[in-house]
């Protein structure tokens, strides 16, 4: 044991340890470093003894940064309080720390400006690949960045950057969607979305719904975007004759927490007036109703992947671009049992 405080032990260097261990800086460099090997058993016992006597910790950054390797993967990410890039980041971090990587967040909070910062910060940290879970509006930076380092996109696409992309196989989604809530015997249905903003994930999930809809004429479909009038589009839907029973089909948890409010608000009888299926499964949708039919995407591992292509290219892997879709999972719940026929 030593009596060494913390304040003490980030003070202590190298130097201390060579002098404690009566050895040159050298070899203390050879012990904490990949040349161990090349010290003698007593020489390295002493080493060891005095790092722990007087509790040295070497500075990671610092070894990293000579040595040209920092072992740290930037991630950047849109919405840090989005459910879905959450689930996500841990499945990155999980798989990072098992190869001995650390992981560097940073959250844009959908700012532009925000996005150019971090970028800029990310990079004065050598990190050593990238994860990008943004709109990517600074398209040349990431360019360059690009040029530097192995870059994966999570999600979203950023038009004319060539690199592997891990998501979710949206079009397949959305078809297992509209195939569930036809057998239901749901006949007019209501896609609800977030607003578009340059989102690839929710231009082509829009996409493959109107296209879907085209290929099943029992079924209507209209669209609406979330905002301060969901409420009163929903009353409207809600309100309007259709083709048959009703359902919202939420584009991701975003939405299906803000239809959820506004069918409270209109104080809907859930799950009998309309049903509701939503992409992505959060912890809440048991708890609502008889609960929410979901569409689960495997986000722990698209987060795993996008890191293990990022390792493969870090290892020196240059064949060409990869796009890695995952398919969701049905899980249905209450909110899609009431209309059967």
């Amino acid at each position: 044991m030593n009596d060494f405080s913390a304040a003490q032990r980030s003070r202590v260097t190298m130097l201390d340890v060579a002098e404690h261990a009566k050895v040159s800086k050298a070899s203390v460099s050879r012990f904490i470093g990949d040349d161990r090997d090349l010290l003698s058993d007593a020489i390295a016992q002493r080493i060891e003894q005095a790092i722990a006597e007087l509790g040295y910790r070497p500075n990671q950054m610092a070894r990293g940064l000579k040595r040209g390797r920092t072992r740290l993967i930037g991630m950047l990410v849109a919405d840090i309080r989005n459910p879905y890039s959450i689930a996500v980041m841990h499945g990155v971090e999980t798989a990072c720390r098992q190869h001995g990587y650390s992981l560097v967040v940073c959250n844009t909070d959908r700012d532009d400006e925000q996005e150019r910062q971090h970028l800029a910060l990310l990079r004065s940290y050598n990190i050593e690949g990238l994860i990008v879970n943004t709109l990517g509006h600074h398209r040349d930076e990431l360019l360059e960045l690009h040029r530097e380092m192995p870059l994966v996109l999570v999600d979203r696409k950023v038009e004319h950057l060539e690199s592997d992309m891990v998501g979710l196989d949206n079009p397949a989604a959305v078809e297992m969607a509209l195939a569930h809530l036809e057998e239901r015997g749901y006949r007019d249905v209501l896609l609800v979305t977030e607003p578009f903003d340059g989102t690839s994930s929710r231009v082509e999930r829009v996409a493959s719904f109107k296209a879907h809809i085209e290929q099943r004429p029992a079924l209507r479909g209209t669209l609406v975007e979330t905002g301060s009038d969901l409420t009163a589009r929903l009353k409207t839907f809600l309100d309007t004759p259709g083709a048959g029973p009703k359902a919202l089909f939420c584009a991701n948890g975003i939405a299906a927490l803000a239809s959820t409010h506004a069918l409270r608000e209109l104080q809907c009888n859930l799950f009998e007036d309309v049903g509701l299926i939503a992409l992505d499964d959060l912890d809440w949708y048991p708890l609502v109703g008889s609960g929410i039919t979901a569409l689960a995407q495997p986000t722990t591992e698209i987060g795993a992947s996008a890191f293990e292509c990022l390792l493969k290219r870090l290892r020196g892997d240059d064949g060409p671009v990869r796009t890695l879709d995952f398919a969701a999972r049905l899980i249905v719940r209450g909110s899609t049992l009431g209309n059967l026929r």
